[in-house]
């Protein structure tokens, strides 16, 4: 009795899905032909349970057979769902017979008392040019039709006319920065294998190439009377970085051509296990292309070096209400169509308590035929030192606007946020950080009592105590003269010892640092190893902490003949670790990451 039960639960649920399934009939034909040639086209019903079906006649074609009627079904269940598929196709054979494009009748299907109609398609017949034979095996495939080129006999010559590739620029007059985009494409009356060619690195340009599909599939496209397999190769986008003529060069692309060897019986190559075709190599030229790019009109001050056209820009901040010490982040992102990749990242006016940091980029962009277009998110973190109430005024963006040919500039809203003080928001302030104000309005007070005269002779000036005063006082300048000669050597000799213990001191500080990553006290670590990489340089450089700064510090280390790459390696360091502080992710992965390298780095200056 159960298993009845659940036999005709299986059924009604079979029933049911069978009865709410929506009929559709598609049509399936090729969408080129040439005169002569013969096809398939078939009418697809996705149900068996078909009263009638009527298709109408089929202008530039002639009816050699059908309709011929196949029907499938397949049953599945997954997870417990029960799913019934069926159809039923009603396929003809045509012979092509006048060049033009031709709408197929729609056909019209009864089922269940309602009544279908299949889609509307259309085929083009190409006249017929005797290259290609009848397709005898009625096969539908467009791949199947496009691609069957005719195969050459083993030893024919390929002509320039058999085999070439175009290219094409969607525009020769540009400005420095525009997208021009450049497309390859290949024109064959002869079967191929496969085609290779690339870009070379080009000089004065930006490349991008777009992705095309692996899969080629030709259509036929009629040049001087004869029916080509044509498809697009590959398509580059190009970004001129110069200006004036500049010229892409030609390019090769090397073709692997299918002729077949007359010579080799089929049978014997087919049961040998052999094969009666071979392929042979060809180089095919793409020409050269010239473009000429104008220089850019005079270019604002604020101009971002984005060229293209419908971009936006908008910004979000993040929180907007903080604590003194604790970080803020504002988001920008940049959308539009242009050279994307190459555009700088928008200034942000801080206030000027603010500790700010460079941003960091997330590229969101695709290549397409206009350019790169999709955005660009840029993500600035900044750090209030004292509460209050601050603002940050709106952000701009300036770029060239192609369809107008003339500079746009975009802005955001302002941004504000709210900064409570904390018990360790009291820092210490520079003067540049204060607001100072002079008041000079005092007059100076007028005398009016009697000035004292006294006879001509009985002055100071020229006296012997007059010229005693000057000797003295040259003798008091020579002692202190010697005395900070005396003093510059101690401090010489002071800077040295200073210099030689700077790795030790470097040492222990990150040592106390290593204790500070066990406990993972992540504020007080990052604190150590930025005090640890600042204090080296100030004792290897005997710079005082007035002068420590990035540049600084660079210019200084580069005198001194460390490399370029250990200067870069040894700021990177700095500023992830000064980032790190307020940035999201995992504490301990960034803190074992920075206390390496920032050990690695100290030693390599050390070396």
């Amino acid at each position: 009795m159960k298993r009845l039960k659940v036999f005709v639960f299986y059924i009604s649920l079979l029933i049911f899905n069978f009865a709410s399934a929506q009929v559709r009939v598609t049509v399936q034909a090729p969408s080129q032909v040439e005169e002569g040639q013969r096809i398939r086209v078939s009418y697809v019903v996705n149900t068996q349970d078909i009263d009638d079906i009527q298709v109408g006649e089929f202008p530039g074609f002639e009816l050699l057979f059908g309709p011929s009627v196949s029907s499938s079904s397949s049953f599945s269940m997954v997870n417990g769902k029960t799913t019934h598929s069926s159809q039923k196709t009603f396929s003809y054979t045509l012979l092509a017979q006048k060049a033009g494009t031709y709408k197929l009748p729609v056909a019209t299907v009864k089922s269940g008392g309602q009544t279908y109609k299949s889609n509307q398609s259309s085929i083009q017949i190409l006249q017929g040019d005797g290259s290609n034979q009848s397709n005898q095996s009625g096969q539908s495939s467009q791949s199947n039709q496009a691609s069957r080129m005719r195969t050459q006999n083993a030893g024919d010559r390929i002509t320039k006319d058999d085999l070439y590739i175009t290219v094409t620029a969607s525009k020769h007059h540009l400005y420095e920065q525009e997208a021009v985009l450049l497309t390859y494409k290949l024109y064959t009356l002869v079967s191929i294998d496969q085609c290779m060619g690339k870009m070379p690195d080009l000089d004065g340009f930006h490349t991008q190439e777009i992705e095309l599909p692996q899969q080629k599939t030709l259509k036929y496209e009629r040049v001087n009377g004869k029916n080509y397999g044509t498809v697009v190769w590959s398509q580059y986008v190009l970004f001129p970085q110069k200006t004036g003529k500049l010229t892409v060069p030609a390019i090769n692309f090397e073709a692997d051509v299918v002729q077949q060897d007359r010579s080799i019986d089929p049978f014997d190559a087919f049961f040998g296990g052999g094969s009666s075709l071979v392929r042979v190599k060809k180089t095919i030229v793409a020409p050269a292309v010239e473009l000429t790019v104008d220089p850019l009109p005079t270019r604002p001050a604020n101009f971002s070096g984005a060229v293209g056209s419908q971009f936006t820009i908008s910004g979000t901040l993040s929180p907007e209400q903080v604590d003194a010490n604790d970080a803020v982040s504002l988001r920008l992102v940049v959308s539009g169509v242009g050279n994307m990749k190459l555009m700088k990242a928008p200034k942000v006016a801080w206030p000027k308590d603010f500790e700010s940091y460079d941003p960091k980029m997330s590229d969101k962009t695709h290549v397409g035929t206009n350019g790169a277009s999709g955005n660009v998110v840029y993500d600035y973190t900044a750090v209030p030192r004292h509460g209050g109430k601050y603002s940050i005024p709106p952000v701009e963006f300036c770029y060239f606007d192609t369809n107008t040919k003339s500079y746009k500039t975009l802005r955001t809203d302002s941004f504000h946020v709210a900064v409570a003080k904390t018990a360790g928001s009291n820092v210490r302030r520079t003067v540049n950080q204060e607001d100072l104000m002079v008041l000079n309005s005092d007059i100076r007070y007028i005398k009016t009592s009697s000035a004292d005269v006294k006879p001509a002779g009985s002055t100071f000036f020229g006296s012997l105590k007059y010229w005693l005063g000057y000797a003295g006082a040259l003798a008091l300048f020579l002692a202190i003269v010697a005395v900070f000669y005396r003093q510059a050597k101690a401090n010489a000799n002071v800077a040295r010892r200073r210099g030689k213990k700077a790795g030790k001191v470097a040492t222990k500080r990150l040592k106390n640092a290593a204790k500070l990553l066990k406990k993972g006290e992540a504020r007080a670590f990052y604190e150590e190893v930025t005090h640890a990489l600042w204090g080296y340089v100030g004792d290897k450089l005997n710079l005082p902490v007035t002068d420590l700064n990035k540049d600084n510090v660079g210019e200084q280390l580069a005198q001194r003949g460390v490399s370029e790459e250990h200067i870069q390696h040894f700021l990177r360091v700095l500023s992830d670790c000064e980032f790190a502080q307020y940035a999201p992710g995992d504490p301990s992965e960034t803190m074992d990451r920075l206390f390496a390298e920032a050990s690695e780095v100290i030693n390599q200056i050390e070396n």
